[in-house]
Parts: structure tokens; sequence; C-alpha cells
């Protein structure tokens, strides 16, 4: 069998399905955004691991090591909040190849340690090791939540409402941008080249971004929501099911229903989304609906709250209620504007999917 029949979540369940924990203090393995861990005190501790491999996560040909620090950091630090609670420490492995200098890995470490300190995370060790392939990162972020306060995927009920912080689509539309800058660039080097020009003397290359300022920020320096996290705890709400939202909202809500055993019906105009990225959409020619659903990267939040609940979470700053929970065997279900119904299919961002 080619793992690409059966994707990444579908590797992961294939390997882990039959793991049996041994130990007591293991709370929750394989299956979530962390493992949570209960050592007997009154919070209990989370960890998360993310790999991230040049030319599949990242293009270095237009993300700058400092921002690459930077992101690598928040993609874990999400994580954490996704299970309602807070980054304590953080441990950073590096594979490099040879073309990486010392002052690359400055720049490396200086968004790391930005992102760090603005969440009040101890970077506390790692490895380095060579690489033949480019450049590799893994991290691990070590938190801690409330005994009884973790948010799991499965907690999801009939009825509860679907909330989301931010807005969506805004990263993939800059990562759009960023592709067809690098397009038109690398276009300009192979005329000249044909040509018999010198690279070298080429004028400086001056990639479009006017008026997409947004969007590339969403892409390069994205931010986890330690705020949403903040005033949930202020208005007394823990919710019942909640994820970061990486993949893709539709991806997200596919992996909460699945383990919630639970359907879910949200609406294509309560979808928040930024002018930017539906002028870069209509821009591409793009549906700026499916971009929002399945674009992935924005790091905000999708998350279930009971019905009781709704105004409460509705006067939350950031969170914008975009459908409900439903039974099961009423299936994911999109409404659309002009008041139809569609599936709600996982089309977001799967790394290990056969290509087409």
């Amino acid at each position: 069998m080619e793992i690409a029949e059966l994707g990444e979540f579908g590797l992961i369940r294939h390997l882990t399905e039959d793991i049996e924990t041994k130990n007591a203090e293991t709370v929750k393995g394989v299956g979530d955004d962390c493992a949570v861990l209960d050592y007997g005190r009154d919070r209990q501790v989370l960890v998360t691991t993310d790999l991230l491999m040049e030319g599949v996560h990242f293009d270095l040909q237009y993300t700058p090591l400092k921002h690459l620090g930077y992101k690598s950091a928040m993609v874990n630090l999400s994580d954490i909040y996704a299970m309602n609670g807070r980054p304590r420490q953080m441990t950073v492995s590096l594979a490099l190849s040879k073309r990486f200098k010392v002052e690359d890995l400055e720049d490396f470490y200086s968004g790391l340690r930005l992102a760090c300190d603005a969440h009040g995370c101890d970077i506390v060790g790692g490895d380095t090791t060579s690489s033949l392939t480019g450049l590799a990162i893994s991290i691990t972020c070590i938190g801690d939540v409330e005994k009884g306060k973790a948010v799991y995927r499965s907690g999801a009920k009939d009825n509860d409402l679907i909330c989301v912080t931010g807005d969506l689509g805004a990263a993939y539309m800059g990562l759009q941008l960023l592709e067809r800058e690098k397009s038109v660039y690398n276009a300009q080097i192979r005329e000249a080249r044909q040509r018999g020009e010198d690279i070298s003397s080429l004028p400086p290359f001056e990639p479009d971004f006017s008026g997409r300022e947004y969007l590339l920020e969403r892409q390069l320096k994205p931010e986890a929501r330690k705020d949403i996290i903040e005033e949930l705890a202020k208005a007394d709400i823990v919710p019942t099911a909640m994820m970061d939202i990486s993949d893709g909202l539709s991806s997200e809500l596919h992996h909460i229903c699945k383990q919630s055993n639970a359907g879910c019906r949200i609406y294509e105009e309560r979808l928040p989304l930024d002018f930017q990225t539906a002028a870069m959409a209509e821009e591409l020619n793009m549906n700026v609906t499916t971009c929002a659903l399945n674009g992935g990267e924005d790091y905000e939040l999708v998350f279930t709250v009971p019905l009781a609940m709704h105004d409460r979470v509705s006067a939350v700053p950031g969170v914008k209620v975009i459908g409900h929970i439903t039974k099961p065997e009423m299936g994911l279900q999109l409404v659309c504007r002009d008041g139809t119904e569609m599936e709600l299919k996982a089309q977001g961002w799967n790394p290990l999917k056969r290509e087409k």
C-alpha cells in the first residue's frame, strides 16, 4: 500500500490505533493537538511537536529566515492554545545543509526568540545535525492547563455553536501572491539566460505586493491566538471542542465531527473574510469561499460552545459564530448564500496525499 492512499491522518491512525498507554500519567495520547499528561498536580502537562521541511512547508526563495523562525514557533504555540493551555517550554532541533552560515541561523533564532518572548515560552534545548537535502526544523512545545479545563476535539455536542476567530483564507492568498511573484522572477531569470546575459548584472527584482501587505503578514508572520484563550477565560467560557486551523477549516471540522461523533452545518455568509483576501481571490479568479475553507495556515481557532452561551461568546472580541453541530446522520453541510446546501468536504492541506 502506498502512503498516499492513507494520507497524513490515515497513516497516523494506521500506525497508532492499537497503541496502548502503559503509564497512568498519560491522560491523552495520539489523536489531538497535544498529548495530555497528569503528574498529580493541579495543572496537566501538554506536549506537541511539529516537523517543517524545506520544499514542503516553506520556500526559502521568498521566506526570510527570521520570519521562518517566528512562524516555526507559532505553529507549536498554536497547538498549545488549541487545548486551552499556556505554553511554557520549547525545544528546537535543526538539520542543516552546508549552504547555511552562522548568520543565517542567527536570523532564524532571532525570529524564534521574538515569538517565544511574546508568549512567555522558554527555549530549553534541542539538537542540530547535518542534512543532504536542505533545512529541516523539528520543534517540541510543552505547556500546561488547569486540571479539568483541557479541551479536546471530541467534546462537541448536538446544537453546540461553531465559532471561529479572526478571518480565514488570508494566509493562503498570501502564499498565492508569493508564488505568483516568484514565477515572474524565475521567468525573468530564464529569459535573461536564454539571451546569454550575466544574471548578476540584472536590476534588482521588485515584486508587486502593493495593497496586499496583510496577506503577506498572514503567511509569513502568523499569530497564535493567546489573546482569545485569555478572553475566553475572562468570560468564563470553556469550549466543548477546539482545534487550531492549520490544515484548513473544512479539514478541522471533519476532525472535530469524527471524534465527537457528530455532524455540522456552517453558513457561507458567516465565514469571516478580510477585504484583501476577497480582492486577491477575485484577481486570481479563485473562489474566495473555497480559499477560506481549505487554504490552511490561518492558525486561528475553531471551537464549539453550548447554545446557551451564544450571547456570551458573541461578545468576545475576534470571535464569530458560523454554524452549529448536528446529529451525525445529518453529515457535514455548507449552507450557501443562496440557501442551497452542499457536502462540506475535507479538502485542506494533506502533505501525504497523492498528487493528481
